[in-house]
């Protein structure tokens, strides 16, 4: 056993709304969360990220500026992570940093997270993980989702059941039952809440619907709800994942414009919730689940854990004892102890590599 059993994961996602650290303590090889923070991101570097998801000029620069920012809200999120827990930086053996994704290309052997993770070293003290993804692209994966490794770890019971992040994009993980041949089969099954997000702030000036309560009051326009599943990437088959480069703004200005006619703005929310829960109920249809178990921030939208079917009984990760906004950041502290242990952190099965592999680059303290 590693004589130091704590790691800090620090996850940000595709919502752009802040980093997500999680310390845990990995003894016996069971998961102990000690102690979680959500620090949102200053509106300026938002912005800046945001922005980098958008080809444009001077990107160059401008990702090496918000590379450095996004360090320091890191190292922020660390240093109010150890006041939490009364931990110092020598408690930890080290922190497993995703970065911040602005191009998810595995079809063209590419995926870049901004990530400082030498900056990030410097201002803490604790030796970083970073760049998980591009061990498996090089090895023909798709880089994604790499959670499924890690629910496998900790979610796996005696029947079969499905984990599903709702972040934004959501991604499902299908795990058999403990002791079966079966093997974990995993995926992006579009988007989560960005396309969402990005209606609700351009109507309403927030940047999320919170508890789906705007939308909620709107419904379900079926007639633009079956041309947004007529996407491609819905009829293509597994291993497969996406991002906000196909699924954004645009993506959705493009479908309300070809329907050619008006429709409520909450009319649309609504249709935007329902996209969400469908093509996640036919990510799962089929597998012989029975039991699906929602992380995220999609979690607390009641339009799409509503929008599931009923023969699912969707709920929280709470129910398996995972607080469901801690979930991803966890998982990259549990990559970050992989790579210290050199095992595989990444599912075959689930991202198309050639076989497992050790993911990540470790920055010494």
């Amino acid at each position: 056993m590693l004589l130091n059993e704590r790691y800090i994961g620090l996850m940000s996602g595709t919502s752009v709304d802040g980093v997500d650290a999680v310390v845990a303590d990995f003894s016996d090889d069971k998961v102990c969360t000690i102690g979680h923070v959500h620090a949102p991101f200053a509106p300026a570097l938002r912005a800046q990220l945001q922005a980098l998801m958008q080809s444009g000029a001077d990107e160059i620069e401008r990702a090496g500026d918000a590379s450095v920012a996004l360090a320091s809200a890191y190292a922020d999120a660390v240093a109010q992570l150890l006041a939490k827990t009364n931990l110092a930086a020598k408690d930890i053996a080290a922190i497993g940093a995703h970065g911040q994704t602005i191009r998810h290309r595995p079809e063209r052997g590419f995926t870049t997270q901004l990530n400082a993770p030498a900056h990030l070293a410097e201002l803490t003290g604790i030796a970083v993980v970073a760049d998980f993804r591009s061990r498996d692209v090089a090895a023909g994966g798709q880089g994604a989702p790499l959670v499924p490794a890690f629910h496998a770890a900790v979610f796996s019971g005696d029947a079969p059941r499905a984990v599903v992040n709702i972040g934004g994009i959501a991604n499902v993980t299908l795990l058999p039952a403990k002791g079966s041949p079966d093997s974990v089969r995993g995926f992006d099954t579009g988007p989560g809440n960005t396309l969402l997000d990005a209606w609700c702030e351009r109507h309403t000036g927030k940047t999320f619907d919170a508890g789906g309560t705007w939308g909620a009051a709107g419904r379900v326009d079926e007639k633009l709800l079956a041309h947004l599943l007529d996407d491609e990437y819905f009829r293509q088959a597994a291993p497969k994942s996406t991002g906000r480069e196909r699924f954004n703004a645009a993506w959705l200005d493009a479908k309300l414009l070809s329907e050619a006619r008006a429709i409520a703005p909450q009319d649309v929310q609504a249709t935007l919730a329902a996209l969400t829960a469908r093509t996640i109920g036919d990510a799962i249809k089929g597998s012989g689940t029975m039991a699906c178990f929602v992380c995220g921030g999609g979690v607390f939208n009641a339009a799409i854990l509503g929008g599931l079917p009923a023969e699912l009984h969707a709920q929280s990760t709470a129910a398996l004892g995972v607080d469901p906004m801690q979930v991803e950041a966890l998982a990259f502290a549990w990559l970050a102890r992989q790579c210290f242990a050199s095992a595989p952190g990444n599912v075959p099965a689930v991202t198309g590599a050639k076989g497992p592999r050790v993911l990540g680059a470790v920055y010494p303290a």
